[in-house]
């Protein structure tokens, strides 16, 4: 049984277009065009915020100033060349940014250079001065920390700390040497300490290293692993979070279905005591998803996510201990999050009431004041505070409007774009539709929401084409809007590409995913375990087959990664049913991905049964049966998925020989293509072997 449910700028922007108008068909290039922003964080002193805008391959950092918020650009790259701009951070003074550039080494040591520059590519990291735009280099290396005194900037390279003047000039050095691989540096508050977590295979520690004295303190080391450290305002505290250790015959499930407890230490004697533990084993997905999992907040009290109680939620509890407060309590997911400055609030985004949008909401960190800061139909995320006048700013999208750097209205609940210019003028926003939602009943009972993309003259008796669109992750939903993650955001855009061509689109949030829930994450028998999730998928086919607007003869399949491989295994498994399809970069073989990579793959597949069922979870299990034609586009330096995941499942069609095989590969391009004009490239040919499969002759 299926249900259907329909949901209720820029000064350049185009005016509402007359009714004939809105038909126009607009190109992949036009609809991909708007700069898609990330990485937006607060200034420590002022009202100034900054942001990454990627145009079209083209990064560039940008920052706005309260009250206004009129934005600009302080960084001046011109070329797409996927070089990535990431881990921005502030100077204490506001003044400088220093940022990440490039992206990170694979196994081998190599870092993306997806242009094939003979030059090779480096993993920088930079700095920018916010009035002139001047730009320098600091070191190679990653996640960079400023020193609250701003001299000094402690770095992470091939797992050990480094130091180096902000101002450049001087070579790194090694801040001290220590066993494991030691990184997530943290500054004390006055700056004379620095925390990190060295990791040491079957556990790890929390150390503390005196800049003055040159000792490191380690706290309470134990067997177990710990991370996440934060200090306490005074600088003598520290708060950490403790999973318990390896074992040499660990569980053979997905996740590590562990307790989770938090211990405050004395950073002078090394001594912790335990705050909270969790009282069901559900550590994991909630202590390594969010961006920080733990804080402290005022009146001492910590406040940190988990899932003990079936949704992933914010508490807090004392440092001295005690039961724990429900920040967010209720059937809804919480995930981005920022603490105000005094610490006495959070401010979050969730799916609360709206359970396939985001919208921000706040809380007093003692579990008092919840209230919404957001309302609609469009979808917040990433919320920010700024340090002296309390601003909101987040991103924002809507169905038609893409992601966009935003100032919350909080008197009405909405929400102010900060640079509606950057949007092009000729950004195709009047012409893309509103997608519905659909929820699809599945056989064993599970509800699966989806987002039905309907062109604007889709009429009753037409018999069009249909695609299914499926996500990756699996830990992903997608929305009834413009996504919070590029990769997405994209997958959103060629969506309303295929509806604006004509096509029915339903984007298919099949079990395993997030938004609806721990026990929808971890629903039992998915993937290699036996692939329950391809039920949502048939669910959703047998939906479109009973569409008035639809040719049940003429449905296609196309998503990347884990959707690649639910794309592979609809072609392997139904070729009577699923027409064409598109596999991005898929799993095809959980069994070769279990022996190529650690903890069984990511999966825990460990034992010759385990393999078994995972062969027989796989598309390789079922290639005899393929007979529909399939277009392959891999990047050779997926560091996600293992490229001969392709060139295996390519050569099993070959040898079978009843399937039409095209591929499209991407030299030195990595799983999230960092080239834009290789996602035009990709999502042109996506668009060219659909028209000719499902909408041509080609058989």
């Amino acid at each position: 049984m299926c249900v259907l449910v329909v949901g209720t700028r820029s000064p350049f922007a185009s005016a509402t277009p007359r009714a004939s108008e809105k038909d126009r068909p607009f190109s992949i290039e036009a609809v991909l065009s708007a700069p898609f922003p990330s990485n937006l964080i607060a200034a420590p002193r002022g009202d100034r915020v900054a942001w990454v805008f990627n145009a079209q391959g083209r990064r560039n950092i940008w920052v706005a100033d309260g009250p206004d918020f009129r934005a600009r650009q302080v960084t001046s790259y011109a070329d797409d060349d996927g070089q990535e701009i990431s881990q921005l951070t502030f100077s204490p003074d506001a003044s400088v940014i220093v940022y990440v550039r490039g992206g990170s080494p694979n196994r081998e040591g190599e870092v993306p250079n997806p242009t094939s520059d003979p030059r090779g590519a480096r993993q920088l990291i930079m700095a920018v001065r916010v009035d002139d735009g001047k730009t320098w280099e600091i070191a190679e290396g990653s996640n960079p920390q400023v020193s609250p005194r701003g001299d000094v900037v402690v770095f992470e390279r091939r797992g050990r700390l480094f130091i180096a003047p902000l101002a450049g000039g001087e070579r790194e050095r090694p801040l001290f040497e220590a066993r494991g691989r030691n990184g997530s540096p943290v500054w004390s508050p006055d700056g004379t300490k620095l925390a990190f977590v060295s990791a040491r295979g079957d556990h790890s520690f929390i150390g503390v290293f005196d800049l003055q004295k040159r000792t490191i303190t380690w706290l309470a080391p134990s067997v177990d692993r710990d991370r996440s450290p934060v200090w306490a305002p005074d600088g003598r505290r520290l708060a950490f979070i403790r999973i318990p250790g390896a074992m040499a015959d660990p569980p053979r499930t997905r996740e590590w279905e562990l307790p989770f407890s938090l211990y405050v230490a004395d950073v002078e004697t090394g001594e912790a005591r335990l705050v909270w533990t969790s009282p069901n084993a559900t550590a994991g997905f909630a202590q390594t998803y969010p961006a920080e999992p733990l804080r402290w907040a005022a009146g001492d009290r910590l406040v940190f996510y988990s899932e003990h109680e079936g949704w992933m939620h914010l508490y807090s509890v004392p440092v001295n201990g005690g039961k724990e407060t429900a920040l967010t309590p209720g059937e809804f997911e919480v995930e981005d999050s920022a603490l105000s400055p005094d610490g006495r609030a959070i401010v979050f985004n969730s799916n609360q009431g709206d359970i396939d949008r985001r919208h921000l909401w706040q809380v007093n960190v003692d579990g008092t004041g919840l209230r919404p800061l957001t309302r609609g139909t469009g979808i917040e995320w990433g919320p920010v505070i700024t340090a002296e006048r309390r601003y909101i700013l987040c991103l924002s999208s809507t169905a038609r409007r893409p992601a966009a750097p935003a100032l919350v209205e909080e008197q009405t609940n909405t929400v102010r774009l900060i640079a509606p210019e950057a949007i092009p003028r000729d950004f195709p926003e009047p012409h893309l539709v509103e997608p519905q939602q659909v929820i699809v009943k599945t056989p064993d009972g599970w509800s699966i929401h989806c987002q039905l993309f309907l062109p604007r003259d889709a009429r009753p008796g037409d018999r069009r084409p249909a695609v299914i669109f499926l996500h990756g992750g699996p830990i992903r939903q997608m929305l009834l809007g413009w996504h919070p993650r590029g990769y997405y955001h994209r997958a959103y855009g060629f969506n309303q590409y295929l509806a604006s061509q004509g096509y029915v689109v339903l984007s298919v949030n099949f079990r395993s995913g997030i938004g609806y829930g721990r026990a929808f994450r971890l629903a039992p028998n998915q993937g290699p375990r036996g692939a329950s999730e391809y039920q949502d998928v048939l669910a959703a086919a047998k939906y479109l087959q009973r569409r008035p607007e639809v040719d049940p003869q003429k449905i296609g399949l196309w998503g990347g990664s884990y959707g690649g491989y639910l794309t592979a295994l609809g072609l392997a498994r139904n070729s009577d049913l699923f027409a064409a399809g598109v596999d991005l970069h898929g799993v095809h073989d959980w069994s070769l991905r279990a022996r190529l990579r650690e903890g069984g793959g990511g999966w825990g597949i460990h034992g010759q049964d385990l393999l078994r069922l995972a062969w027989e979870s796989s598309p390789v299990a079922s290639v005899r049966f393929w007979t529909s034609p399939v277009l392959f586009i891999h990047g050779d330096d997926d560091r996600n998925v293992d490229f001969i995941e392709t060139t295996d499942l390519i050569q099993r069609l070959r040898a079978e020989g009843k399937a039409h095989v095209e591929q499209l590969i991407f030299p030195d391009e990595v799983h999230d293509f960092l080239l834009h004009r290789n996602w035009i490239r990709a999502y042109r040919a996506a668009a060219d072997f659909f028209d000719r499969f499902l909408k041509g002759s080609q058989p």
